[in-house]
């Protein structure tokens, strides 16, 4: 080789390495630079209980039962004593919340059959959706009762799908209905865990499959006897909705529910810690049958519901040890709520309602799970935020958790979320404690009942003929009437004084409004006091 042309080697070789380590530079930089803004984005871990309510912890006011984890929440965070569910039953809630529109808008999204098809559409846009766009890490663990599978439904013995991970969930862990109803297995992603190939699980919701005692025609066998229907397959001692057989190696203990959750939720939260997360922990303590584990049985003296309500604050306790474990917890939001108002007996006789005392679930509300009236709906919702936002402040802004998904997305840099989203708004300052009127107005829906308006001071309750008393068996009013109720829930929050005969003009001014609501969705401008 010449000395000139190993001169221009040389030269070719020293530009490629000064361009080699300025791409170097530039990948390191971008990679910091991604890896910056994904620290500085809050993980998200929301705790949704099931049926508790607006008086059932101590934070909210309790005085026979003390929640020391949830209390804890509120002295750090901001406790909204003016929020409220879309629904006074789960399935319609837990819809909502992910997809930020009601679930009246959707036909069949009452409470979901255990071996109901997926109720959200998988093209739709979701909570998990948007925030798996901005870098999130999505999972859901516990209860989830909005349906798995395609039309014909789940398929128990291979893959079960569409499920959450085709609605944005990176992980799921399922209760896959709820506790009372078969099958009483958990699934993982897209199959039943433990399965067993060589014992496959039947279910129908019809007529009886195999051999295996049912509560009807067995009742010598239960540990915990129905009170109302609940009365097919025995699964732990215990009579469910639905028939079942195989699977038994799959099958869950009613009594370690609420570890299992816990150590799933961990799980995730420790594989996910160097990057943003999403945690929806979805609980079924409160919910039927009420099964306390050993260590919290006998402790409230308030009976299994008062002991579930204590192994409730126990899971939120280990959650935040595990941020703090991790050094999570001052850049992690935690939500914790629950899906509608509370029921004492609900299908078992467990003395809930003979051992309540002194506790009022519902906080002296009218109504309860599935009813018109605000019982039904105003839940407890507390916000933990990890820079001390609103640290132990109270909030009375109206807030719905519809509005979650259009204000996480906002938190998570979104700026518009898409069409197919109605009735979610950012009411994120709210949320943060900023915004203190929060909600102009809200929807409420009941269990096959009427749908109800709130605005202000006011609430109306559309007219529809029916059961003044939930039909099969708990002691809660429906709210169903004739004629249309009106009440002014500042000065009546108990909702005692039908006013309508006496305001027909306001009754007819928010017919009208709910009436173009249930046709046209929300409106930002309208719906949302930004003052």
């Amino acid at each position: 080789m010449t000395l000139k042309k190993q001169s221009f080697f040389i030269y070719v070789l020293f530009i490629f390495v000064v361009l080699a380590c300025k791409n170097k530079t530039a990948e390191t930089k971008s990679n910091s630079e991604t890896s910056s803004e994904n620290k500085q984005k809050p993980n998200i871990v929301f705790i949704y209980t099931d049926d508790l309510g607006y008086g059932d912890v101590s934070a909210y006011g309790a005085t026979e039962i003390k929640t020391p984890a949830i209390d804890a929440l509120a002295k750090e965070g901001i406790l909204f004593d003016n929020a409220y569910a879309t629904a006074a039953t789960c399935t319609p809630s837990r819809y909502s919340l992910l997809t930020g529109n009601y679930a009246w808008r959707k036909k069949g999204t009452g409470v979901a059959k255990g071996d109901e098809a997926l109720l959200i559409d998988t093209a739709r846009t979701t909570l998990p959706k948007l925030l798996q766009t901005t870098g999130y890490k999505t999972g859901i663990v516990g209860k989830w009762h909005l349906g798995l599978g395609d039309k014909n439904g789940p398929n128990w013995n291979g893959k079960i799908s569409p499920g959450p991970l085709e609605i944005g969930f990176d992980y799921s862990y399922l209760i896959p209905a709820t506790g009372d109803r078969v099958p009483c297995v958990y699934v993982e992603n897209h199959y039943v865990v433990n399965l067993d190939p060589n014992d496959p699980i039947t279910v129908n919701y019809k007529e009886k499959v195999g051999d295996w005692p049912t509560g009807k025609e067995n009742p010598e066998l239960l540990t915990m006897k129905p009170s109302q229907g609940h009365n097919h397959t025995i699964v732990n001692g215990i009579s469910r909705i639905g028939y079942m057989t195989g699977g038994k190696a799959a099958l869950w203990d009613d009594e370690t529910i609420p570890m299992e959750l816990v150590d799933k939720s961990n799980k995730f939260i420790n594989e996910n810690k160097n990057q943003p997360f999403f945690l929806l922990l979805s609980t079924h303590d409160i919910h039927v049958p009420r099964v306390a584990n050993s260590m919290f049985k006998d402790k409230s003296g308030l009976g299994l519901r008062g002991d579930v309500i204590l192994q409730l604050d126990w899971t939120v306790n280990e959650i935040v040890k595990t941020l703090k474990a991790q050094h999570l917890l001052e850049n992690t939001i935690i939500v914790f709520s629950s899906d509608n108002g509370p029921v004492v007996d609900d299908g078992y006789h467990d003395q809930a309602r003979e051992l309540l005392g002194n506790h009022k679930p519902t906080g002296g509300l009218r109504g309860g799970k599935y009813s018109a009236y605000d019982g039904g709906s105003k839940i407890p919702l507390i916000i933990r935020w990890p820079d001390g936002k609103g640290q132990g402040t109270v909030s009375s802004a109206l807030v719905s958790q519809v509005d979650f998904l259009s204000s996480f997305a906002a938190l998570a840099g979104i700026e518009q979320v898409n069409k197919d989203v109605i009735d979610s708004q950012n009411t994120l300052d709210v949320f943060m404690g900023k915004n203190k009127t929060g909600r102009t107005a809200l929807i409420q829906e009941s269990f096959k009942g009427p749908i109800s308006y709130l605005e202000g001071d006011w609430k109306y309750i559309e007219p529809l003929d029916g059961p003044k008393l939930v039909p099969w068996g708990p002691v809660i009013e429906t709210g169903f009437k004739p004629t249309p109720q009106l009440y002014n829930i500042k000065k009546d929050p108990n909702e005692q004084v039908n006013l309508a005969p006496e305001f027909p003009e306001k009754v007819k001014e928010l017919k009208t409004k709910l009436k173009n609501l249930k046709k046209d969705g929300y409106t930002n401008q309208h719906e949302v006091n930004l003052n």
